[in-house]
């Protein structure tokens, strides 16, 4: 029987690499209490649809809108689209106004003047307002946009107007900056401005200069951009960072459709790391699917999105149709005032978006993570390599030179790709490694215990709840090798999701053939991995076999494909409405992968062993037992999921797991007794 040895140095510098990790945890924990602020945001235009549609005026509306939760409006920039609407100022082509001169509707003497003059040209186009202040920053925007050239200023009837160089269906689309008289309506309303800028063309310094002059005097919360560039990119990304810092205004990250970083635009991330990453991150429930959902489903989404993805600014769509007995404001102030009572409930505050304070870990304490890292890397080698086990010394020169390698570079200050490296290895050795512990206690009992099912089921999951500790451990491993707000904010991302599906199952099944024998499962006659495995390769294949192969291989591709931060084929309604239960019912919902399969399979796993089922068998239970391992380590790679939320998740899927478990143990007892005693009868007959 092989002896696999655990050697002690290795496993001290885990256990001082565990501290540290817990260290780095305990200051991400405190990081994250301190980001708790929400800012509950609607569009400007939207509050003046409603306001239209309701026939109220739009102080009230907004009145409303603030007593029911709001805290910004988010002011878009201008565009002749909307100007013609509201008739504050007008874009008019040149061949329009000739059309209408010919056809005698051009009553103005001022304009068939110009027109008789030849001063009217068809492919320009001719602007006027009937609001001073409007028309003075569109002609200010133009300008900046368009160039002096191309925007001429001329007086028709007493009034201003003027003659732009443009070609109208493209100019009526045009931005043309934000409008200080919507921004100062929304803050005199009691709101915050949440800023939603575009880009210019080749922008300049005095572009930039120009947004935020217009932002003077204007309480801002954040700003998030409107189209596929960043404010000032490509060339002007310091200018924007250093304005943002002066104005005190918060750069938003839009989150993209797939949960998966954000929304591309060019020089948003330059962006936010030249602000040191004082930022925050921004939803919206796509307007497509909004219709869709009730306003119960909707409300939940927010919770759950704020809770765990970090998002903390929440940018609100109306409902375009009422509830019955209700008006269509009613139905969104009740609509608002829910999401704000919820948040509220799970303990956050409202206001400008909350963003992380400094987050530097000692690079000591890093350093000290990189090692305990490189030690549980060579410690599963040498329980897996007898020729290594039966030599200590040159595990510990291996661990050196790993560790060395690792720690180095992250006590210079660098380090990032070791870090990263440090995570994937803990995300997938550690919980490999809390598997291989609880075979080796196994194959260290002589005798298989006689307990009565009861207390055998309560050891199974007491067992359970120890491996489930020590891959915790791995979990803790891989938070404080990444913890900082750029793995907070999602600006960097773990890469390695779907392997942490994978690799920890080969792992643990390379250990196995080591220590087991899976033709007859006894635990000292293994012939080891390559012996096993020329055994399984020489094995005959019926068909029967084939179909059994077939179904584990359809089985591993849906787990892969499923897992991750997108989803790689669609979910079940049944499954979306389980999953909606449990979101309700419990703080934090448990992962399918540990509640259903991984840990009801350690528990199985345990029956097989104490009831001597065959080799084959119970390996493919630990290897199934090893998913909910991986899948509670794995939990922790969402670095923007808040930490403690990620623990309560491994922990109540490790309660509901041994609960349903504990059920399975239950019903093959009985199954196995129910068939006993009916070959009893047979017997008996016979």
């Amino acid at each position: 029987m092989k002896n696999f040895q655990y050697n002690r140095v290795l496993l001290a510098v885990v256990f001082v690499g565990f501290l540290a990790a817990m260290a780095v945890n305990i200051m991400r924990y405190t990081a994250e209490k301190q980001n708790m602020t929400v800012d509950l945001a609607i569009d400007y235009e939207a509050l003046t649809e409603l306001s239209e549609r309701e026939g109220l005026p739009l102080e009230e509306v907004m009145r409303q809108a603030k007593e029911a939760g709001i805290t910004s409006l988010a002011v878009y920039e201008a565009t002749f689209k909307k100007l013609n609407v509201s008739g504050k100022a007008n874009a008019t082509p040149g061949g329009a106004l000739l059309e209408r001169y010919q056809s005698g509707s051009l009553t103005s003497p001022g304009w068939r003047s110009l027109v008789e003059r030849g001063e009217i040209v068809g492919t320009e186009v001719y602007v006027t307002g009937s609001d001073a202040a409007v028309f003075r920053e569109v002609k200010e925007d133009l300008r900046q946009r368009l160039g002096e050239e191309r925007v001429r200023s001329f007086t028709v009837d007493g009034r201003e107007a003027l003659a732009v160089k443009a070609h109208y269906p493209s100019f009526e689309k045009m931005n043309l900056g934000l409008l200080t008289s919507e921004m100062k309506a929304a803050n005199a309303a009691g709101f915050y401005v949440l800023a939603r800028p575009s880009n210019y063309v080749k922008a300049e310094e005095k572009d930039i200069e120009a947004v935020f002059r217009r932002l003077d005097g204007i309480n801002v919360s954040e700003m998030v951009f409107s189209g596929k560039e960043a404010l000032g990119a490509p060339h002007q990304l310091s200018e924007l960072a250093a304005a943002l810092k002066e104005h005190k205004i918060t750069l938003g990250l839009i989150e993209a459709p797939t949960q998966l970083q954000f929304y591309k635009q060019e020089g948003l991330l330059e962006a936010a790391r030249l602000l040191d990453y004082q930022a925050a991150r921004m939803y919206s429930i796509p307007k497509e699917e909004q219709p869709k959902m009730k306003c119960d489903a909707a409300v939940e989404r927010w919770v759950n999105t704020d809770e765990e993805r970090n998002i903390r600014i929440d940018l609100l769509h109306i409902y375009e149709n009422p509830k019955p007995g209700l008006t269509l404001l009613e139905t969104n102030l009740q609509y608002i005032a829910a999401v704000r009572d919820k948040l509220l409930a799970h303990g956050f505050t409202l206001g400008r978006a909350g963003t992380f304070p400094p987050f530097a870990p000692s690079p000591f304490l890093r350093a000290l993570i990189m090692l305990g890292a490189a030690a549980g890397g060579v410690l599963y080698l040498s329980l897996v390599i007898p020729a290594l086990n039966r030599r200590p010394t040159w595990q510990l020169v291996l661990f050196a030179v790993l560790g060395l390698a690792a720690a180095v570079p992250v006590l210079l200050g660098h380090g990032g790709k070791m870090r990263l490296l440090a995570a994937l290895a803990s995300a997938n050795v550690f919980p490999a490694l809390a598997v291989i512990g609880q075979l080796d206690c196994i194959r260290a009992r002589r005798e298989i215990p006689d307990w009565p099912l009861p207390k055998f089921i309560l050891m199974a999951a007491l067992a359970l709840f120890l491996t489930g500790a020590l891959s915790l451990v791995g979990a803790a491993y891989l938070s404080g090798a990444l913890s900082d707000v750029e793995y907070f904010l999602e600006v960097n991302i773990f890469r390695g999701i779907k392997l942490t599906f994978v690799l920890p199952i080969l792992l643990v099944a390379i250990a196995f053939l080591e220590r087991f024998d899976v033709f007859d499962g006894a635990a000292g006659s293994a012939d080891g991995l390559l012996a096993q495995g020329r055994r399984l390769l020489a094995m005959p294949v019926t068909v029967k076999t084939l179909a059994i192969l077939f179904l584990m291989l359809v089985a591993g591709v849906v787990l892969v494909a499923r897992s991750g931060h997108s989803m790689g084929m669609p979910v079940s309604s049944l499954e979306l409405r389980f999953r909606a239960f449990l979101e309700q019912a419990l703080y934090a919902r448990p992962r399918s992968k540990e509640l259903l399969i991984g840990h009801p399979a350690f528990m199985l796993a345990a029956l097989a062993w104490r009831r001597n089922w065959p080799g084959m068998v119970l390996f493919l239970l630990v290897l199934a037992a090893t998913i909910g391992q991986g899948s509670m380590v794995e939990t922790f790679a969402h670095m923007r999921t808040p930490v403690m939320m990620s623990f309560a998740r491994g922990i109540g899927g490790l309660l509901g797991g041994a609960f349903l478990g504990a059920a399975a143990m239950t019903l093959f007892a009985l199954g196995e007794k129910m068939l006993k005693k009916a070959k009893s009868c047979q017997a008996g007959e016979a």
